[in-house]
């Protein structure tokens, strides 16, 4: 089955006119095309995290940064405290330094090759931007669209080498105009019905103009390369307490976690081969998963003299630190109590 681009243009964007997701960086279907920096906040929030995990933390720096011009001006250690938790800390160095490449420029740039110059933006990014802040004609392939196109036409070649052929699927159904509704149009068919199992083809407006569908079993595509094992290493942080506070330090700004605060720590140096160095008392063990590690860290209570600073543990929660270290707070104040 070969699908139409106009027909499946137009279906698709019927459907966004009823169904279209209202997101706080989003402009309603049909509307004017938002704020650019609302749209470009949320796409780097939105990278390899949930809508629902990205609404809290848009609202808080929309709220306290309200344009790219005072972003650009804050601390950088106050984005990264805000940042705590949403993962990926590299997005928050780029936000920080595109952030500024902006105000220094003036403004965005409003194509996508303007836009892939600017610190942290790829391809997909640019691609975002341009089609749904300044109306462009080119298709953003996330995930999300990635199934719908590999579906649609099913692409049989695995992912990523399939990529190039689901880009140039993607741009050959797109219509000559509302681009912006029509990339955030394939993204919520994704997320709410083009899903990754058990996919709801009754109630998708695509279904007839689907090869997948077509043959009876879509949930496979986009068909995927076996994944390789991650490596396991792991690490000892270490709870100094004195007069209600814990000692925190700054990690380096180079480095996973670059430039939070977080527990001293030996570095994650082992790797699973070799024991530990056993110091203090073991309050327990933090599990974490990273993009191309998985870490088991411990946790044991030391007497660390290094410079930090001593943060009162009744303010824990505002220091800002990563899921990580506040995985391992948490069971050290538990222990802590018992």
């Amino acid at each position: 089955m070969q699908a139409s681009g106009d027909s499946v243009a137009g279906k698709l964007l019927a459907w966004y006119d009823r169904h279209a997701r209202a997101l706080p960086w989003r402009a309603p279907p049909g509307e004017p095309a938002p704020d650019p920096y609302r749209v470009w906040l949320s796409e780097v929030m939105l990278q390899q995290t949930t809508v629902a995990a990205v609404q809290p933390y848009f609202a808080k720096f929309a709220e306290r940064w309200p344009t790219v011009e005072a972003l650009a001006a804050a601390e950088e250690a106050e984005v990264m405290s805000a940042w705590a938790g949403l993962g990926y800390y590299s997005r928050a160095r780029n936000l920080i330094a595109c952030a500024r490449a902006v105000a220094e420029r003036g403004k965005f740039p409003d194509d996508e090759a303007g836009l892939r110059g600017l610190p942290g933006v790829g391809d997909y990014t640019a691609a975002a931007l341009a089609a749904i802040a300044f109306g462009r004609a080119t298709v953003p392939v996330d995930a999300n669209v990635e199934r719908v196109v590999a579906r649609l036409f099913a692409i049989r070649e695995a992912l990523p080498a399939a990529r190039p052929a689901i880009r140039e699927a993607a741009q050959s159904i797109a219509p000559p105009s509302r681009h912006g509704d029509f990339a955030q149009a394939l993204m919520d068919l994704g997320s709410g019905i083009c899903t990754p199992r058990k996919p709801r083809c009754l109630l998708c407006p695509l279904r007839e103009d689907c090869a997948a569908y077509a043959s009876g079993n879509p949930e496979p595509f986009p068909v995927k390369a076996a994944k390789k094992a991650k490596p396991l290493r792991r690490g000892t942080a270490f709870w100094a307490e004195r007069e209600g506070a814990v000692l925190l330090v700054r990690r380096s700004v180079k480095g996973m976690l670059g430039g939070m605060r977080a527990l001293p720590d030996d570095g994650w140096s082992a790797r699973g081969d070799g024991a530990l160095e056993q110091r203090g008392k073991l309050l327990g063990v933090v599990r974490h998963g990273f993009t191309h590690f998985d870490l088991t860290l411990e946790v044991r209570r030391a007497d660390v003299v290094i410079e930090g600073e001593w943060w009162p543990l009744d303010r824990l929660d505002e220091a800002g630190l990563p899921t990580l270290f506040a995985k391992a707070a948490r069971l050290a104040l538990a222990a802590r109590s018992n």
